[in-house]
């Protein structure tokens, strides 16, 4: 597949590195040369020096030859004309990175889709969404809605007391009359390695374990694991950059208390009459003194997410040591997500892989709908669309000659999230979420082409 990367900044080195990993062919376009250099020397892949928006630097990189254009500079307005431009040259989708989540929330009525441009992405939205689900899956590490909720992935740690510590998946399930969820990627403590659960897998004390669960789903693990599922009402947030803005504009529900620290003064200022209902305070979160005049011992949940991943983990590290039962840390650096889980932060998340996981459905074969690479494994979760011409089709789960390496983690049918077993039978219409390691992506796509 012929791709073409416009900007060679965080985001757009990080989807050159990502797709060059896949033997994609793969055209990375910007104006600094510095940045080009980096990626020239530490990725095979073709970069060219100019401005996205130059029709002779698209048509120098072959743009009417191309499949998927992606424009991630930092200049909102660079990503837009570049995209059109794009699509009237010839490429066959095109992906633009905006800062505005006005053009997301009015995407349809606005029809960009008549301009050119066939999606819009927010690495700023999709964290402050991974956020609020976070918030509200309290309990849980890792989490991730498909079709709002009809299905969602939801992974922790096991403890010693958690009642299925020591049993197979099987006698797990067996646990409960109704079965509302399934493992669908283990990684053993102390190890990198991730294992696709199977029947007689056991599950063990320090497990990173991540489940698909329906409706009700989440209630059974956390009878299963031991868990006390807390609400969370009161929530600190360090940064009031576009993360931290968004983040306090989405929960301003009522249901949470919500303060927010900003160190610079006029941005403080400004937060405070755009979120009447959030309690702005202006001043330097790594400062303790003021965490503790702030009452954040009094915390349910603290989120981080000022522009230094250092800053960030440490805060979160101080927000622990107060008996915070929540704490998410923004980070930059992907290599800090283990490091992060060791030392006792809940949740990391990375702007970057977030970006990356929404773009990635494009390259993947079938009728992908959602992807997401699984935090600090080797897995990929993909929703695709059965079709009655897909090999999956009118078969009984347990009749598919699966690789081992990949499994059905559930189905939404109907709007319905369902976790099918092995006498479940797939139908077209029906989407269906698979959990895979990198070898088995490639056998899992043909099953629904």
């Amino acid at each position: 597949m012929k791709i073409i990367i416009a900007g060679a900044g965080e985001v757009g080195f990080h989807l050159a590195k990502l797709l060059s990993y896949e033997s994609q062919e793969i055209t990375l376009i910007d104006s600094k040369k510095e940045s080009l250099n980096y990626a020239d020397t530490h990725l095979d892949i073709k970069v060219i020096k100019g401005d996205a928006t130059s029709i002779a630097v698209l048509n120098d990189a072959r743009i009417k030859d191309t499949e998927l254009f992606i424009a991630v500079t930092s200049s909102e307005t660079t990503n837009i004309t570049a995209c059109v431009l794009a699509k009237q040259l010839g490429a066959s989708q095109t992906i633009a990175r905006i800062s505005n989540t006005e053009f997301i929330d009015m995407k349809e009525e606005v029809g960009f889709t008549r301009f050119g441009i066939d999606e819009l992405i927010s690495p700023e939205s999709l964290a402050a969404a991974e956020i609020e689900l976070l918030l509200n899956q309290s309990v849980f590490n890792d989490t991730y809605a498909f079709e709002d909720g009809a299905l969602t992935m939801l992974g922790l740690n096991l403890s010693r007391t958690a009642k299925i510590v020591g049993k197979s998946v099987k006698e797990a399930a067996m646990l409960m009359p109704e079965v509302h969820f399934i493992p669908i990627a283990i990684q053993r403590f102390g190890s990198h390695l991730t294992i696709i659960p199977r029947g007689d897998t056991v599950l063990k004390e320090g497990d990173h374990v991540v489940f698909i669960t329906s409706k009700g789903g989440d209630e059974d693990l956390c009878k299963l694991t031991g868990k006390i599922k807390s609400e969370i009402r009161d929530v600190m947030i360090l940064g009031g950059g576009r993360i931290g803005s968004k983040t306090a504009r989405g929960l301003t529900d009522g249901k949470f208390n919500i303060k927010l620290i900003e160190k610079e003064k006029n941005r403080a200022f400004d937060l405070a009459d755009e979120l009447p209902n959030t309690l702005v305070i202006n001043g330097d979160g790594r400062n303790v003194e003021l965490l503790e005049e702030e009452n954040i011992q009094d915390m349910d949940a603290f989120i981080s997410v000022t522009g230094n991943s250092e800053t960030n983990i440490m805060s979160c590290l101080v927000a622990k040591s107060k008996g915070v039962k929540k704490t998410v840390a923004l980070v930059e650096n992907i290599d800090y997500f283990e490091l992060s889980h060791s030392i006792g932060i809940d949740t990391i998340i990375n702007k970057k892989l977030l970006a990356a996981n929404n773009i990635f459905r494009y390259i993947r074969r079938g009728e992908v709908v959602a992807m997401t690479k699984l935090n600090s494994m080797d897995a990929e979760l993909l929703e695709f669309i059965v079709k009655p011409s897909s090999d999956i089709c009118d078969k009984l789960i347990k009749d598919i000659d699966f690789p081992r390496s990949a499994i059905i983690g559930g189905v939404i049918r109907n709007g319905k999230g369902i976790t099918a077993l092995g006498d479940f039978k797939v139908e077209s219409g029906d989407r269906i979420v698979v959990c895979c390691l990198p070898q088995s992506i490639k056998k899992v796509e043909k099953f629904f082409y």
